[in-house]
């Protein structure tokens, strides 16, 4: 396999910005979004890639906007490098299966979240309030459990770009307007609906996703919502091994676990620089992102 990509460089063409996974370059009318194999854990970009993941993430995304676009269309214009523009082919090594050009969206300030399981920060505010995201749930409920009805659970962007912050429906309703939140609600989860039957077809459990969601066109005319970013990849959804699920403690999940656990092993502060990590847990976390490649799509990534 070839070396990890850690950094996409296009020439001639604006750079917007790098993320911690992606690179987005302005072309023309539209952007381009490069997943790079860069990984993250704890808020820091680490100093070893995960060759191919970005490629797995870009092939997950792709296949769920062709599954998902019966309930909301999408930013996507291509994934075929062959059709960008001219002045893009010339990288055709560094875009071609893990790049998309996609159209430029007004997006929302915040990201929709739906949780169909308790897990992560959810379980430790239901421990101490017995809710999530403040809305009440039952009492007796396990690290793991299902929940009465999927929830929807926004959540901002903070000021200093590294942790997202839950805030109630009414506050996005303030941030957005009504209509808009209530739009984005159901659109999340009837999103959550059809990709959690989907997973469980293949024996998953889709635990919780994040989407995000922009307008194209003209506000006083035919603007519609579209879903952007990534969808459904194991960096933005908790995926976890049907046949396994066991409430009550932590569940087998399809994710960078391998490069969590690594890292609370070696005891790091979780401050800058970021630790590079061994061949074992690389090998291991790429055989992850495979494995659910593979199990949602049916088909073995393109690497």
């Amino acid at each position: 396999m070839s070396d990890a990509l850690l950094q996409s460089e296009i020439g001639g063409v604006e750079l917007i910005g790098r993320g911690k996974v992606r690179d987005l370059y302005a072309v023309g009318d539209a952007l381009l979004l490069v997943a790079s194999d860069r990984i993250s854990a704890f808020d820091h970009v680490l100093g070893t890639g995960i060759p191919g993941k970005g490629k797995i993430l870009t092939q997950i995304s792709l296949f769920w906007f062709e599954l998902l676009k019966d309930v909301v269309p999408n930013h996507l214009i291509t994934a075929e490098v062959s059709e960008y523009p001219a002045q893009l082919r010339q990288y055709a090594e560094q875009l071609e299966g893990r790049s998309m050009l996609v159209k430029r969206a007004r997006m929302f300030p915040a990201e929709c979240v739906a949780r169909g399981y308790l897990a992560g920060s959810g379980w430790k505010e239901y421990q101490a309030n017995r809710t999530v995201c403040g809305i009440g749930l039952p009492e007796g409920l396990l690290d793991g459990s299902r929940l009465p009805e999927p929830l929807f659970t926004p959540a901002t962007k903070s000021q200093d770009g590294e942790h997202d912050e839950n805030i109630s429906f009414e506050r996005l309703s303030e941030l957005i307007g009504s209509p808009m939140a209530s739009e984005l609600k159901r659109l999340t989860l009837a999103i959550y609906k059809k990709a959690a039957a989907h997973a469980e077809s293949k024996g998953l459990i889709l635990a919780d996703t994040k989407f995000e969601f922009g307008v194209i066109g003209d506000p006083q005319h035919e603007a519609h919502i579209v879903l952007a970013d990534e969808v459904l990849t194991p960096d933005s959804s908790r995926f976890w091994e049907g046949a396994q699920w066991k409430p009550g403690g932590a569940q087998p999940s399809f994710d960078k676990q391998y490069v969590r656990d690594y890292l609370e092993s070696i005891k790091w502060n979780k401050q800058a620089p970021a630790p590079s990590l061994p061949e074992d847990v690389v090998k291991q976390t790429l055989a992850k992102y495979v494995e659910a490649f593979r199990r949602l799509t049916g088909h073995e990534p393109k690497l």
